[in-house]
């Protein structure tokens, strides 16, 4: 009974749960009236102020920001289909035109649609983070939404000959690529660094496993990763934990390499069996075993019904069919009515009358000989290993190549992106500050002017209230919810806690009564009509057991793995 336990534990506290929506409903009520029902819904907005934090790289876009960024005059070669792209999408730094959070705070803003974008800028002093935590903290503001584009941040590798900045492109090397992308199936934070190969000094890219998803929006969000030395990493959004790991464990293709790999030389010998089972070869079938019997029969003890119609067609020309005043037989051929259900039949079969089929109790099937063990089975082959040539350990991914410049190079279907607030360097209580001073205040002021913007008239005494139509009520909280999840899911849930109740309750039913349902059926007494069989003659309420081919072998010994082997060579000691 411990489904059934279960399942009444599930509906009791989706119980609590409704009582929950409700009282938040009449709370949210109230708050809302006060809200949006004051005379003045004007909010004060702060005045920015450049902040006196020091790091290797922080830039608020303030004055003489063009003296430090240089946008990409480069083109670039798709290698799939051979076209070229310029990097024709204009920058400029601004105050946001959606929901300013900060009085006079400017961020660099993405001002082409459907354009590819470029610029970067020198780091004042070369970042070498050999034994160090590296920080790495920016906001985006997708002012007129992100349905598909990038707003990720690349920090580019130093390089001795210099990093050609109008010359930056997708081809420049750079040393980690982190931040937000989002376009049709794809939406996640990047986070990629490039690993050099000690032996071969090939970069190879490495990816994040499980990304994260992206907050894209109107407000401005903030992305921050941090890598310590001990070779972990975290990423937050907007201050709260989004994905968390270790370099040496979360990444594909893997930092290290295997220390063993197959032989590619060896083969699988030609004598080697790996089938487990095989037709037994001295099965014979049964004398008595037809092959051709129909698997099913006229029923003979069927007779035909005493009202059958056998005279009566099943279908009738419509009796209310008229043919149409413009209907011309010369061109358009005579006209018939079309055909209709015959009403006599409705009640009563008509038609010719046909004896129903039945499963035919002779019917075997076709035979195939049982399967047994094969003798010869020597196991699934599998090359030995060996030793790994191209082995290497790195156990410090996290001492990176040197980063010489930070740079957007990014596609974007959308405008009006705005990046602010970069801060590279190597605290967490720096970065930290920086959010607070500049990031927290400006968030909780656009949460208030979207909230102001997009107010939900609940003091209306027109407003629909579930008591009013249940059923409206929910349809219409759904449908707001899904709107919002489709730009931003999380925001969804935080602003539609109805909704979202309402959701995790269709679950909370489902599973409580799956539960319960489960519960009565194994503790339903066990049939006792096996009990009462003495013999193995048929009776009325046996299976057709009779064919017999590869699929009756149901033994545990042919549900067993098969056993994998792997050749081995023998090495003797020289005596």
């Amino acid at each position: 009974m411990t489904r059934i336990s279960l399942g009444l534990v599930t509906l009791l506290a989706l119980s609590t749960a409704v009582s929950m929506v409700n009282a938040h409903e009449g709370h949210h009520h109230e708050e809302e009236q006060k809200a949006f029902t004051a005379p003045d819904a004007a909010i004060d907005i702060t005045e920015f102020k450049a902040t006196t934090i020091k790091a290797p790289f922080l830039e608020q876009f303030t004055n003489n920001w063009s003296d430090r960024w240089t946008a990409s005059e480069a083109t670039k070669e798709t290698s799939a289909e051979g076209e070229v792209f310029s990097y024709v999408g204009q920058w400029a730094v601004e105050e946001p035109h959606k929901y300013p959070g900060l009085k006079g705070d400017l961020g660099l803003v993405a001002k082409s649609a459907a354009t590819h974008h470029a610029i970067s800028a020198s780091l004042p002093e070369v970042i070498d983070n050999k034994d160090k935590t590296l920080v790495v903290q920016y906001e985006v503001k997708a002012q007129d939404g992100l349905e598909c584009g990038g707003a990720y941040m690349k920090l580019l590798t130093d390089s001795p000959e210099g990093i050609k900045f109008k010359e930056f492109s997708n081809d420049t090397p750079y040393t980690i690529m982190f931040g937000p992308d989002k376009c049709g199936g794809t939406n996640k934070v990047h986070f990629i660094f490039r690993h050099k190969n000690p032996i071969t000094g090939v970069y190879e890219e490495k990816h994040l496993q499980s990304a994260p998803l992206a907050q894209l929006n109107a407000l401005s969000n903030l992305y921050t990763l941090i890598v310590k030395p001990d070779q972990t990493f975290e990423i937050k959004i907007n201050g709260e934990t989004a994905s968390n790991g270790s370099l040496l464990e979360n990444f594909e293709p893997a930092v290290n390499p295997l220390k063993e790999i197959d032989d590619p030389k060896d083969s699988k010998p030609a004598d080697w069996v790996e089938e487990a089972k095989i037709s037994d070869p001295t099965a014979s079938k049964p004398e008595d075993w037809d092959e051709n019997a129909p698997a099913r029969i006229a029923d003979e003890t069927a007779t035909k019904p005493e009202n059958w119609l056998e005279d009566e067609p099943s279908e009738i020309p419509d009796p209310e069919a008229v043919k149409p005043e413009d209907w011309e037989d010369e061109e358009d051929g005579d006209w018939i009515a079309a055909s209709v259900p015959n009403p006599k039949c409705q009640d009563n079969g008509c038609g010719k009358w046909v004896r129903p089929m039945i499963s035919n109790p002779a019917y075997k099937g076709k035979w195939s000989a049982p399967m047994i063990d094969n003798p010869t089975y020597k196991g699934v082959w599998a090359p030995r290993k060996i030793a790994n040539p191209d082995f290497f350990e790195d156990l410090h991914p996290s001492n990176f190549d040197k980063i010489g410049a930070v740079g957007f190079e990014i596609w974007t279907m959308q405008k009006d992106i705005l990046f602010d607030n970069i801060y590279i360097g190597h605290s967490v209580n720096d970065a930290e500050a920086l959010a607070a001073e500049s990031w927290k205040i400006k968030h909780a002021a656009e949460t208030k002017l979207e909230e102001l913007a997009n107010p939900r008239p609940k003091s209306d005494p027109t407003a629909l209230t579930f008591k009013e139509d249940p059923i409206k009520f929910v349809v219409e909280e759904l449908k707001e919810f899904f709107e919002l999840a489709r730009e931003d899911p999380m925001n969804a849930i935080q602003s539609r806690p109805i909704a979202t109740a309402i959701l995790a309750g269709t679950v909370g039913i489902s599973f409580g009564l799956l539960l319960i349902l489960m519960g009565l059926l194994s503790a339903a007494p066990v049939s006792t009509a096996a009990s009462k069989k003495k013999t193995d003659e048929a009776t009325a309420d046996d299976e057709d057991h009779s064919k017999v081919d590869g699929s009756d072998e149901g033994s545990e010994e042919f549900k067993k793995e098969p056993v994998v082997r792997k050749r081995t060579t023998v090495v003797e000691d020289d005596e």
